[in-house]
């Protein structure tokens, strides 16, 4: 399609346009709607050009933009031409971010507006608030299952609390992330039950059969989410009397995109939420989107061009709003969530690197950084205007998802040492002081994810357990070792709530009955704010934790080199022990930071002569950044004490 035949369109559409939309002042609007709309036009044709009401369609889309637009807050207006002019605000290395649920921080949204200032202390500039739309209490998959997607659940507030919340994490320039959950619906939203009860209209918004004919087809192919708490991928509806696709749980619908209307509303509902003060939105389970017989149901074409779509919409009415891609998949496939440009993030600015976190903490069982060096080796480089989350823990389990090719390189057996792994961090090897549970276990498969808190993980809960200060040290140690590479690689660091003091598993779910059956809530904790208060008694757990987190961020914000330009260059060093990298000055600087993990529970040592001419380090002005110190030396070597870290500068950089 030549670009002028589609703005002729345009011009149509305008016309048609609703009289009390046209009078409006739109002219920001117009000029966004003009640049990006050949991109739509040519997305929308080629999802859903052969249906006759296509144009309609179109126009029902360019409406809903339009109504967003005029209802969107002028202070939001302004922070939107701003971020135009300042296009790579989110690559800087200030930005620090913590997820956190509602509930489980402080009861409500009014309790987290009232702890803002914790967050501040510590250093955060970016909240990341879990979902606190309506589900149904008792299934409600720890808020994934929406039963509205325009109103707050009462357990959490109001809509005017998110609006309070948003307002004052601004006046103190800080970033507010939300979830929308675009994937699936619980069965209890309104879309679902009119679907029930027999309105076509509804029922094409879902994959709905009336016979297990086409179901079967698809489950030859479909993997199971949750093997052990929702086999299989359809559930019957007596009602409805008809099999609806439900691929993580029995009551989350999956929506129906090849159904331009599903498409509008979801459009309609990430603006709401823009409108609302949302700064980053969190598209849940982006990797599902488009469904094909035949195929896993994952990473399909039409998912990309779906997000694409998103994304240009979102550019035309809310443009500063940034799109976090929720795509747990395998490391060639994650890169792709960014979208597929030589240089722009044309789908989602922001990705969890989850292939990152899951090599993390490999090193830390194995004790070397042989695979983390290899898996990193081998992600695909990102485009330039995006970046990466880089986290520990977040809500969700722990997967395995290594590429096998990279575990063989790094001399493993994949299956096997997947079974290694999840057998540690269980506590079922014998010399693990891990305390995590299994979970989404397969029984079909042997497969295995793990569930449990950062410190438990790590060891620290078996640590204070047997009293020994030597071995909570080393917990400690290995939990600001993680921090530290999260902080330092490139991205945006993003703290799990409670890990910043140490919290330990929390098994009040057995309790539960709703719960009880997910392992994933022994990490879903209640902020102990006693245990917080100890913070501030030195020599305490949580105040080596909390100072050595603090102290990070702010040394972070400082470094111009940590901020996410693809300024990262590993480094090879014959020691499998240690995981190196350099962080190079951002466009035209000369400085550099030498970023050297430990990952071992004994000294290791490197040869700095051996990295070459890649910093050009004068051994006796090395300096680290974190500590102001220099970093121990035995003549030529740097020596690393166990579970350390270092950030060094040259101090004539």
């Amino acid at each position: 399609m030549y670009e002028q035949v589609a703005h002729s369109l345009l011009n149509k559409i305008l016309d048609r346009l609703q009289p009390d939309i046209q009078k409006q002042d739109l002219r920001h609007f117009y000029t966004r709607l003009g640049a990006n709309f050949y991109a739509i036009h040519s997305l929308f044709s080629h999802l859903y050009g052969n249906r006759s009401d296509f144009e309609q369609q179109v126009v029902r889309l360019v409406e809903t933009m339009a109504s967003r637009y005029i209802e969107r807050d002028e202070e939001l207006r302004r922070i939107d031409k701003a971020r135009e002019e300042d296009h790579n605000w989110f690559l800087s290395q200030e930005i620090v971010g913590m997820a956190l649920y509602a509930d489980g921080f402080a009861g409500d949204l009014q309790g987290v507006s009232s702890r803002v200032n914790y967050l501040q202390e510590l250093g955060i500039n970016m909240l990341h608030v879990m979902p606190v739309l309506k589900c149904p209490e008792k299934a409600s998959d720890g808020g994934y299952a929406v039963s509205d997607f325009r109103d707050i659940d009462p357990r959490f507030g109001t809509l005017e609390d998110i609006r309070t919340l948003s307002q004052k994490l601004r006046r103190r320039e800080m970033l507010l992330t939300l979830d929308v959950v675009v994937n699936h619906t619980s069965d209890q939203h309104e879309w679902a039950m009119r679907a029930r009860a027999g309105e076509q209209t509804y029922q094409d918004y879902y994959y709905v059969f009336d016979n297990r004919d086409v179901p079967d087809m698809f489950e030859e192919t479909l993997p199971e989410i949750f093997p052990e708490t929702s086999p299989g991928n359809f559930t019957y509806d007596p009602q409805m009397q008809k099999w609806a696709m439900t691929v993580f749980n029995s009551y989350q619908w999956d929506l129906n995109y090849s159904n331009p209307a599903v498409f509008i509303e979801m459009v309609d509902v990430l603006l709401f939420w823009a409108n609302r003060g949302a700064d980053i939105l969190r598209l849940d389970a982006v990797a599902f989107l488009w469904k094909k017989v035949g195929t896993i149901c994952q990473n399909e074409r039409e998912a990309h061009l779906i997000l694409q779509l998103f994304k240009d919409c979102c550019q035309v009415t809310a443009p500063g709003v940034l799109f976090i891609a929720e795509a747990i998949v395998a490391p060639v496939e994650i890169i792709k969530y960014f979208g597929e440009d030589a240089v722009i993030a044309k789908e989602c600015e922001i990705a969890y690197n989850a292939t990152f976190m899951a090599l993390l903490w490999d090193a830390i069982a194995t004790k070397n950084a042989k695979l983390l060096d290899q898996g990193i080796r081998n992600l695909p480089d990102k485009l330039d205007r995006a970046t990466w989350l880089n986290y520990i823990r977040c809500h969700d389990d722990i997967g395995l998802g290594f590429d096998d090719v990279d575990i063989v390189a790094a001399g493993y057996n994949p299956k096997q040492h997947r079974d290694f792994l999840v057998n540690y961090f269980t506590g079922v090897y014998a010399d693990s002081p891990a305390r995590g549970q299994p979970f989404g276990r397969n029984e079909k498969t042997g497969d295995a994810r793990i569930s449990g808190s950062l410190a438990s993980l790590i060891g620290l809960e078996a640590a204070i357990e047997s009293g020994d200060e030597a071995r909570i040290q080393a917990s400690v140690n290995k939990i600001l070792l993680l921090h530290s590479m999260i902080m330092s690689f490139g991205g945006i660091p993003l703290i799990y709530y409670g890990d910043e003091i140490g919290t330990l598993n929390d098994r009040s779910f057995l309790e539960d009955e709703a719960k009880a059956i997910d392992s994933r809530w022994m990490h879903r904790p209640k902020t102990d704010w006693a245990k917080a208060e100890r913070r501030r008694q030195h020599g305490s757990v949580e105040q080596r934790i909390f100072d050595g987190v603090q102290r990070m961020i702010a040394v972070r914000k400082s470094i111009p080199e940590f901020a996410d330009f693809n300024n990262r260059e590993l480094l090879e060093t014959g020691n499998p022990h240690l995981f190196v990298f350099m962080r190079h000055a951002p466009m035209l600087g000369n400085g550099r930071v030498l970023v050297v993990g430990n990952f071992d529970s004994a000294p290791q040592s490197l040869a700095l002569e051996d990295l070459g001419n890649r910093g050009n380090f004068e051994y006796s002005q090395l300096r680290d950044l974190y500590s102001g110190e220099a970093p121990r030396m035995f003549k030529s070597q740097l020596v690393v004490p166990p579970y350390h870290f270092y950030w060094l500068s040259d101090a004539r950089a």
